[in-house]
């Protein structure tokens, strides 16, 4: 039996991922930090699709936790992992709030890199597999702290992506904007400025970075518009991306908007 695995399962775009894998009939391990959300989510996805569904609990902000998973994808029978988890980073880089920061890095950096090497290995002997980092398309700016953290969690994937080409491992960064989820009001996000043609749908990017992911595909990026804003922000000089995002921040007022974990 395969599994996949999905960090941050419980809600948000983690969520839909294991809405749309269980309906697909994948087997699945969920990851997050509240026991009775994944208690709730399992007995919801176990009873709507039949599929067998772990739970583990743990908090990707702590090692020891990240050890833990790291164990458990080291067993061999994942299959596909989903390096979802993530909160909102709002705190500037210069007199901010450095244990948030170490924290959202452990998170959103360094956890998806742990759990990525625990899992390569057996996906690589058997000739298949698929890690999949939800990131951000604010990775391709510049910012604040969260997209400086997104931009690392890109680079991590396509440097992850080249490593095992040829070994039937696909390795995807989703790129999603701002989605409708609560993310934004668990971290305290608010949305005054953001155009409502740019909220993407969270079961609509989980449908997008699925079949990108299966296609092969390192980079996803879901909807037209955010398609069309990536490639202006990858084909413009540096200094144009720091205006851009200098105009961005000050116009939605939001600085850690993009892709929800």
């Amino acid at each position: 039996m395969r599994f996949a695995l999905i960090t941050g399962g419980t809600s948000g775009i983690g969520l839909s991922f294991a809405r749309a894998l269980a309906r697909d009939g994948a087997s699945l391990v969920l990851v997050a930090r509240d026991r009775a959300r994944l208690d709730a989510v399992a007995d919801e996805l176990r009873g709507a699709h039949g599929v067998p569904v772990e739970t583990l609990v743990a908090d990707l902000a702590e090692r020891d936790d990240q050890a833990r998973v790291a164990k458990r994808l080291g067993a061999g029978d994942i299959d596909t992992l989903v390096n979802n988890a993530g909160f909102s980073l709002k705190t500037p880089l210069v007199g901010g709030d450095d244990a948030l920061a170490d924290a959202a890095y452990e998170v959103m950096g360094r956890a998806p890199r742990v759990l990525a090497s625990a899992v390569a290995p057996a996906m690589r002997e058997r000739g298949e597999g698929w890690i999949i980092n939800v990131v951000s398309v604010s990775a391709l700016t510049r910012q604040d702290s969260y997209s400086a953290l997104k931009a690392y969690a890109l680079a991590l994937t396509e440097v992850l992506a080249l490593e095992l080409t040829g070994t039937g491992v696909n390795v995807t960064a989703v790129l999603p904007g701002w989605t409708r989820t609560e993310f934004h009001s668990r971290g305290g996000s608010g949305r005054k400025g953001v155009p409502g043609f740019l909220w993407l749908d969270a079961d609509r990017v989980t449908e997008v970075a699925l079949a990108d992911a299966r296609a092969g595909h390192v980079i996803s990026i879901p909807s037209k518009r955010y398609k069309v804003a990536a490639a202006v922000l990858q084909l413009l000089p540096n200094a144009a991306v720091r205006e851009v995002s200098r105009r961005i921040k000050g116009k939605t007022k939001t600085p850690s908007e993009g892709a929800v974990s």
